[in-house]
């Protein structure tokens, strides 16, 4: 399979995903929704694995390859989420991010090649990437959690229970954020004989996991409630710069580490 087959896979998922968004709002036919949200996923996530066997190759190299995994994971995520806490809002939020994602890819197709460079030809590849966009996902979910309470909280009105699925939402983000730098540094010590290099993409993923480490001691010193929430966007627009903002520096031209188009 190759990417001249993604819109034949990328659109009816999209359709399914608004489906459930728009479902779990306006009726109470919550199963239409479930139902829908699994099968967007599963034929978005059909079209990974084929797109894989085609290129031969995990398709985690380039930034258009990331944004499949990032709707994936997104979807997937957002559906085990939903099911656990329950709030409509988490589906729809899920299901539309990673719509987006996905529209991205279809209005800005790109060339991908089938070949890795050597330094990409090693068993820490697909973790490394793969935990990273899992903490990306969860990261972008927090987000949205903190903008509702920051809102609920202008009226007065708390909910405890969305505390606890930020704080828990970003503990496990933070575990695979930190997971994916230790992959990383033990991949480079493999590759190029060191574990860490302050590359310009290495120092923004530092200062990213120090920015939701701050949040993390805040939450736990218990600072202000809305001070302690507001570090959440501010810590995601860093992780956004790391992901994509950092590929458009000019001290990151020469980097191992900007993704080729």
């Amino acid at each position: 399979m190759t990417w001249s087959e993604y819109l034949w896979f990328a659109i009816p998922a999209i359709i399914c995903w608004l489906a459930s968004a728009v479902i779990v709002y306006v009726s109470d036919k919550k199963n239409v929704a479930n139902a829908l949200m699994i099968l967007g996923t599963i034929i978005f996530g059909a079209f990974i694995v084929g797109l894989w066997i085609g290129q031969e190759r995990p398709p985690l190299r380039t930034i258009g390859e990331t944004r499949l995994w990032y709707s994936f994971f997104l979807a997937t995520i957002g559906f085990i989420t939903y099911r656990h806490w329950k709030y409509d809002w988490m589906l729809s939020f899920s299901a539309v991010v990673a719509t987006v994602f996905a529209c991205v890819n279809i209005f800005k197709p790109e060339i991908h090649s089938t070949n890795l460079m050597p330094a990409l030809q090693s068993y820490w590849f697909v973790p490394h990437v793969t935990v990273y966009i899992l903490s990306y996902a969860m990261f972008g979910a927090a987000v949205i959690a903190a903008f509702i309470q920051l809102s609920r909280l202008n009226k007065g009105k708390e909910d405890a229970q969305l505390n606890a699925f930020i704080d828990n939402i970003i503990y496990v983000g933070f575990g695979f954020l930190i997971l994916g730098m230790l992959m990383g540094a033990v991949w480079a010590k493999e590759a190029w004989g060191h574990y860490w290099s302050w590359d310009p993409k290495e120092t923004w993923a530092f200062i990213t996991a120090a920015a939701y480490l701050v949040f993390i001691h805040m939450r736990l010193q218990q600072y202000h409630k809305r001070f302690v929430l507001w570090m959440i966007p501010i810590a995601f627009i860093l992780l956004m710069i790391t992901w994509i903002g950092v590929n458009y520096l000019p001290a990151a031209q020469g980097s191992i580490h900007v993704y080729s188009n």
